[in-house]
Parts: structure tokens; sequence; C-alpha cells
């Protein structure tokens, strides 16, 4: 496997960032990972790629992009439940919830067509855990697909599956809809000592 560095998205990677969305129409779906975020603040008609870039210019947006030499190849997209309200089957994840909030959620995970199946998705979710304990830490949720063991697409395993989060670390707490997930992770603080650049 190459060395792959991990990144974190903001204005000095925005434009890397870019030219992995575009190489896949704006990501999974088109969306340039923007369905999760906030609409509050959101200009009338602003979408996609200049909303998206809006949120990581204003410090609004976070992800940890993974590097093959100085090309990203892959982002996990994390942040606050303020900062990503949105998750799908939110009536379900409200009524069997019983724990506080999370302080994070990793909502989205995606990897260039190129580089799938290759491990690189578990590097993109290692390297957002990596950014969070240097933000501080905190409870971690995932909301990955729940396979059961079958192969699905990677079109609609934008959040990776239930094994990968098992295997970097987190504990299955509830089903939500059909074929997804609630994973709970707790991060620390890393030490500011071992902070990487």
């Amino acid at each position: 496997m190459s060395d792959y560095s991990i990144r974190a998205l903001d204005a000095s990677t925005w434009d890397a960032f870019a030219r992995l969305a575009e190489k896949h129409k704006g990501g999974g779906f088109g969306c340039w990972c923007t369905w999760f975020h906030t609409r509050e603040g959101r200009p009338e008609g602003e979408m996609g790629r200049p909303w998206k870039e809006r949120l990581v210019r204003e410090g609004n947006a976070h992800a940890a992009l993974v590097f093959d030499d100085d090309t990203a190849v892959a982002w996990a997209q994390y942040g606050s439940p303020a900062e990503l309200p949105r998750i799908h089957h939110r009536k379900e994840y409200d009524a069997t919830g019983g724990d506080e909030p999370p302080d994070y959620r990793i909502t989205c995970i995606f990897v260039d067509r190129d580089y799938r199946r290759k491990g690189v998705a578990g590097v993109a979710l290692r390297g957002a855990l990596e950014l969070i304990a240097h933000a501080g830490g905190g409870v971690v949720e995932g909301y990955p697909q729940d396979t059961h063991g079958k192969k699905i697409s990677a079109t609609f395993l934008y959040n990776t599956t239930r094994s990968l989060y098992e295997q970097t670390g987190f504990a299955y707490d509830r089903p939500k809809g059909k074929n997804h997930c609630v994973m709970r992770r707790t991060v620390s603080a890393a030490e500011k000592t071992h902070r990487s650049s």
C-alpha cells in the first residue's frame, strides 16, 4: 500500500478536494458533500460547489482528506451535530436514542474510484478520528451500512460498512433505517506534543 497522508479540509486543501469531487461529478451523489450540512446561512440558490467552498473557507466544514503524494484520493466528512444536523432516518434516530448527542458525527466517506477496495476508506476514517483527537476528542458517531456480509455497490456505501467501523474501535449502538446503524466511539484528546502538522 502507498504511503498516504492526512490533511484537514481547509482553504489550503480546497483545490485538491475540488479536483477529486469534480472527477466524480461532485462526489457520490453530486452534492459536493453538502447534504448533511445545515441550511442555515445558505444564500438563496447557492448549492453544490459554491456552497461547499463557502462553508470550507468560513471554517464550517470539516473533513480528513487522504492524499497520495499531492493528490486527494478520499475524504471522511466529520463535524458537530450543529454543523451536520441532517442525517438519514432522523425521526427514528431521535425516537430510539436515549444518550446525550455525540460531540462529532462522521457522515460521509468517499474514495476515488481508482483507489477503492485498497483500504483507503479505513485510512480516511482513522484520519477523521486523528483530527478529532487534535481538536479535543469526544464522543463520535458514524452511521454505516449494516451489510450483514453481503456485497453492496460502492455507490450506496456513502459511509462504508459496520465492519470497518468495528475494526476502527467503534461499538454498535442501535439500528437506523432498514440497512444502517449507529456506531459510537469515544476519542481521547491528543497530547499537544504529539500533534502532527
